[in-house]
């Protein structure tokens, strides 16, 4: 049913949903943006599925956003540009309001959009070893439409720790900013820990619980969504963005590097 994403559900309603492009290290590609936007419906309306542990494949959580994708965004017109950047924030904001409970199982590196799905997690764990990186300024970009869910979960004073110098760091900094809630060495029994207690309560009274919890915390306003919006557009249409992606293809250093 799905050419980029992996989903499967036990007999207690526990799924596990996967994105799968390892080949690419599971970065977003259109593709598998319009997936996520899909299944987020489809668990949304399952009654069955009482949990959802978001995951990667092959020891990869997400590379963040594919940089063929954000080619073509560079070069289409405007009309184009903002399409697709308000499908990415869609998908975001659907997975971010699931009614059931979505718990991030993070390994490998969670990079750029990879830390948005991170925090769209109403809790994630991270495996010891783990690398986590808001990289898009390194391109020549910014992590626009994802800031809105990374800053609701770190705050605005560790958000600016990390939010603009694309620099990597590890799960135990990952955990004290709150992208994560744990790091663990056996990730598999970390995950079992956050599931069992939800088989246990009402998946009625969890949803409301959530959506209160939505209501009453920093949830994104729409007008903070479509300033996000906006905001991605104008990089994909600057200079600097136009750069940042060809130095990577290329394979040299940006025009701002400094060695």
């Amino acid at each position: 049913m799905f050419e980029t994403l992996l989903l499967e559900v036990d007999p207690r309603g526990v799924a596990t949903l996967t994105l799968n492009r390892p080949q690419k290290r599971n970065a977003l590609s259109g593709q598998m943006i319009a997936e996520l936007a899909q299944v987020a419906a489809q668990l949304a309306a399952d009654p069955e599925v009482r949990v959802i542990v978001l995951t990667g494949a092959d020891g990869m959580f997400c590379a963040g956003g594919d940089l063929n994708w954000m080619k073509v965004q560079i070069n289409a017109d405007g009309a184009t540009r903002a399409a697709q950047a308000r499908k990415l924030a869609a998908m975001l904001g659907a997975l971010n309001s699931l009614p059931k409970p979505v718990i991030g199982r993070i390994e490998g590196s969670a990079f750029g959009g990879g830390v948005g799905l991170a925090c769209i997690c109403d809790v994630a764990v991270a495996a010891t070893g783990a690398k986590f990186g808001l990289t898009e300024t390194k391109l020549g970009v910014i992590p626009a439409t994802i800031g809105p869910y990374v800053v609701a979960r770190m705050g605005e004073g560790n958000a600016r720790r990390v939010f603009m110098s694309s620099r990597v760091f590890d799960a135990q900094e990952a955990a004290q900013l709150g992208i994560v809630a744990s790091v663990a060495d056996d990730l598999d029994a970390a995950i079992e820990a956050e599931v069992t207690p939800y088989l246990a309560c009402a998946p009625g009274a969890v949803a409301e619980a959530k959506a209160l919890a939505l209501q009453l915390g920093s949830a994104p306003r729409e007008a903070d969504i479509e300033a996000s919006v906006a905001a991605l557009v104008a990089r994909w249409e600057s200079t600097e963005a136009v750069e940042g992606i060809a130095a990577f293809f290329e394979k040299r250093k940006a025009a701002w590097v400094v060695s």
